[in-house]
């Protein structure tokens, strides 16, 4: 007898699970306590806000200090967290709370949410990313706390750092600052600087390779996963740190009139948070066209599996460029660390890297249909940055038509949970085919 095929199954249930909190999200939001001018916002820029945070995107068509109450700020903190633990990581802890035990079925849904490779220990380790989580916040809170009580009162201090921790360690970007500055006011400034960055730069490594790292001091190894995340995360903010140091070097409306401590700080900040952060010290519409460039190859690329950030990820990256290496080389396998990669991890790669592309193009074509007479490079930039769930803008997203709007909400939603549907989709397992025709030769290249 054949079996009932289960409607639901665990990339649907993702997808639904962040709708979900999305269509939550925009009712609290639309609601009059929400707003500081009593009114709530109006539906579709509730729905632009909610998917920005429940997506950890940062993309604004409000400015949330001053359009928002403490009520509607703390929806969208609530947001920002389940958005970056991830639903089933989030519904897992209330589980932990009263007691319960944690199904096969919801360790399936684990697994897939946390883009685990097994399921062997996947309820320690949704344990160990909420304490990761607890600490690695609350250590933010406190440092950017003590330096925010120097600017205003203790109390609106703590609540800033609390806010600020919370965004930036879940690659969102969301700010309080006003007036759409973001963190431009601290550019040079190390404490406030250096502490965002660490935590975009742990948020964006992933949990797993968080919990290696924590059982390093017993096992005394590191994954083969764990080591091109730390490689290639490493390289891609140096390369991007220095990239825009030299290319911004001489720009009288970024990097110039800073001292040249304040030059690498602010050329650091905007290599880190590219990788989905969102937040800014320095003011992208003044970047050189360059810069941009680099900074929408960065965002593309993104932070790593299984972490609170997005884009193609740095795996995927990674092996597509050993890939080319290898054939550059005339070698037929990728070999890292004295490790083979499977043709089948390639493919994955590949697929996840065109429909990625696929996407941003696509988005991009439309928009610069439906925001007749914007830059194109402004349009690009604004396409990739919802794709890659990072949150950077040019200016444009407050002033996109209701089209517009629409379009990046669906590329931001498709940008946080389409990568974790393709990723089943390329893992499930197929049934082999009964026959293979003949070999066929194209030219390439």
């Amino acid at each position: 007898m054949r079996q009932k095929k289960n409607f639901l199954d665990p990339p649907k249930i993702l997808v639904l699970g962040f709708a979900s909190i999305i269509l939550l999200g925009t009712i609290c939001l639309t609601l009059p306590a929400a707003t500081t001018n009593g009114h709530g916002l109006p539906f579709l820029n509730a729905m632009f806000t909610a998917t920005s945070a429940t997506c950890v995107t940062g993309l604004v068509v409000v400015d949330t200090g001053t359009t928002f109450t403490l009520f509607g700020q703390l929806v969208i903190l609530f947001m920002i967290q389940v958005g970056g633990l991830g639903f089933m990581t989030f519904a897992t802890l209330f589980a932990f709370l009263l007691g319960k035990k944690i199904s096969l079925k919801e360790r399936i849904l684990l697994q897939e949410s946390l883009n685990n490779i097994s399921m062997e220990g996947i309820v320690r380790l949704a344990r160990r990313i909420l304490i990761f989580t607890a600490v690695i916040e609350l250590a933010g809170a406190v440092l950017l706390s003590i330096r925010f009580s120097f600017d205003m009162p203790l109390g609106k201090a703590i609540y800033y750092g609390i806010f600020h921790a919370i965004s930036n360690f879940n690659n969102a970007g969301f700010d309080l600052m006003g007036e759409f500055h973001s963190l431009t006011s601290y550019v040079d400034d190390p404490t406030v600087t250096l502490t965002i960055s660490s935590l975009i730069i742990i948020g964006g490594i992933g949990f797993i390779v968080m919990n290696e790292l924590y059982e390093y001091r017993i096992s005394k190894r590191l994954s083969l996963h764990t080591k091109i995340v730390l490689v290639t995360s490493s390289l891609l903010v140096v390369v991007g740190t220095i990239g825009i140091f030299f290319l911004e070097y001489s720009n009288g409306l970024t990097l110039k009139p800073l001292s040249f401590s304040g030059k690498i700080l602010g050329a650091l900040f905007q290599s880190v948070t590219a990788r989905t952060a969102g937040a800014n010290t320095l003011n992208i519409g003044d970047l050189t066209q360059s810069s941009l460039l680099l900074i929408i190859l960065l965002m593309f690329v993104g932070a790593s599996p299984g972490s609170t950030g997005g884009g193609i990820k740095t795996t995927t990256f990674t092996t597509l460029f050993g890939a080319v290496w290898s054939q550059i080389r005339g070698k037929e396998d990728v070999i890292f660390y004295r490790k083979r990669i499977e043709y089948e991890t390639i493919y994955k790669a590949l697929t996840v890297t065109f429909s990625g592309l696929f996407l941003v193009m696509l988005m991009t074509l439309i928009l610069t249909i439906s925001e007749h007479g914007q830059d194109f490079l402004t349009i690009v930039f604004e396409v990739t940055s919802a794709f890659a769930t990072v949150g950077l803008s040019m200016g444009l997203t407050p002033e996109l038509s209701p089209i517009g709007k629409g379009l990046i909400i669906f590329t931001m939603f498709a940008g946080r949970v389409g990568p974790l549907t393709i990723a089943y989709a390329v893992t499930m397992r197929r049934n082999p085919d009964a026959f293979r025709y003949p070999k066929g030769k194209i030219m390439i290249g």
